[in-house]
């Protein structure tokens, strides 16, 4: 009898440890899809089941596990998407975490990641801090920060002769982490240029009659070439200030890279050059074939900014539990300090000192007369990730 209890047992054993090896892939996606950046959300979540979709093959599991993606809305509200993300690890019992569309948002969900010992994959918010002083190791971001988007800026600014530069930027997180490393990666790779005014307005700004005045005062009398840098994340304010006409005083107009419906307003503005995280016409491999392809096909448009960053986060989670052979924490932690993954970009590395993934940014020229809405931008240069010197800022 004692002797059947044991095999009872030990075949009990067996089933419960088949069983849980079989369960899900837990991972919660959490975006900002109610407020201003509900495009960039939608545009997150696309691109993060289309990912999941290539990268498994159309299977949606790994490893015979399947995949379940839990999505949460955070309204971009910081005490929410805190909430959320222990509510995921808690209760929906998530093996990882993907998140979120506001920097201040993503701020406040680093110290849950690190208290429940989960891997939280950031994306697409871009402040330096999150992968900086409020960094910990259980946070990995996809997302590129304000300072790979300053050293493409910068990267875009001519390399002789004096540059003045006034920026325009959202006076919150994603706003002045902007210009503090705009101004940084001009010292570094472009000493030839300056910034030499900053105006920064509220998110919801819509008149930026003053502000352009206070730009336009600051630069009109410099010597050089004269560049506005807009750094904002919603309604873009490049109409309205280029209505103002600057130039009259010489000043041009360097807007960075956006979503396509905020980009076809530069569709006036042929020539004007800028920096961008991704355009669809620019990386040429594979994936981006194919996502490209399935996304017209399926969205009759081109895949888009945050499309892609989406699909990163997609291949950094599933290249991690492959290489760690499951999803226990530390063996995650260990496969992807260092690793490289591929992406619609071509391939990313997590840095080991401080989880960001260094990856390439595009210098663009409007184009003149595009074949569709959508036909906006010409290659200029692709910067290569080397090539941008993104300092470690994590203390660790």
């Amino acid at each position: 009898m004692r002797l059947g209890l044991k095999i009872a047992a030990a075949t009990a054993g067996i089933f419960f440890a088949s069983s849980a090896f079989a369960q899900d892939i837990k991972i919660a996606l959490i975006a900002g899809k109610t407020g201003p950046l509900e495009a960039y959300a939608k545009q997150t979540e696309a691109g993060f089941m289309m990912g999941l979709e290539y990268l498994t093959k159309g299977t949606m599991a790994i490893n015979g596990r399947k995949i379940n993606v839990i999505v949460k809305d955070d309204q971009l509200k910081a005490d929410l998407a805190k909430t959320l993300l222990e509510q995921s690890y808690n209760d929906d019992k998530v093996d990882l975490a993907v998140g979120t569309t506001s920097s201040a948002a993503a701020l406040a969900m680093l110290p849950v990641a690190e208290e429940n010992g989960k891997v939280l994959i950031v994306e697409p918010a871009v402040a330096d801090a999150i992968t900086g002083e409020k960094w910990n190791r259980f946070i990995f971001r996809t997302a590129r920060n304000s300072t790979q988007d300053a050293y493409g800026a910068a990267a875009a600014v001519p390399t002789s002769g004096d540059v003045s530069i006034a920026t325009l930027a959202q006076d919150y997180a994603f706003g002045k982490d902007g210009v503090a490393a705009l101004k940084n990666a001009l010292a570094q790779i472009r000493p030839n240029a300056k910034v030499v005014f900053e105006e920064y307005a509220p998110q919801n700004a819509t008149d930026f009659t003053a502000s352009a005045q206070r730009i336009f005062d600051a630069l009109k009398d410099k010597p050089g070439k004269k560049i506005i840098n807009i750094i904002w994340a919603g309604q873009h304010p490049l109409p309205k200030i280029a209505d103002l006409k600057p130039e009259r005083f010489g000043i041009e107009i360097a807007p960075g890279g956006n979503i396509l419906p905020a980009m076809q307003i530069y569709k006036n503005y042929p020539g004007m050059e800028g920096a961008v995280y991704y355009y669809y016409a620019f990386p040429k491999n594979a994936m981006n074939d194919w996502l490209v392809a399935e996304h017209q096909k399926r969205f009759n448009a081109p895949p888009d900014f945050f499309t892609a960053g989406g699909f990163a986060a997609a291949s950094a989670a599933v290249t991690a539990i492959q290489k760690a052979g499951g999803t226990d924490t530390e063996k995650l932690i260990a496969a992807m300090e260092g690793m490289t993954f591929e992406t619609p970009k071509g391939p990313m590395t997590f840095r080991k000192e401080d989880h960001q993934a260094m990856q390439e940014m595009y210098h663009f020229k409007v184009k003149a007369n595009g074949k569709d809405a959508n036909d906006l931008l010409d290659l200029v240069a692709t910067i290569p990730a080397d090539k941008m010197p993104v300092p470690v800022r994590n203390k660790r």
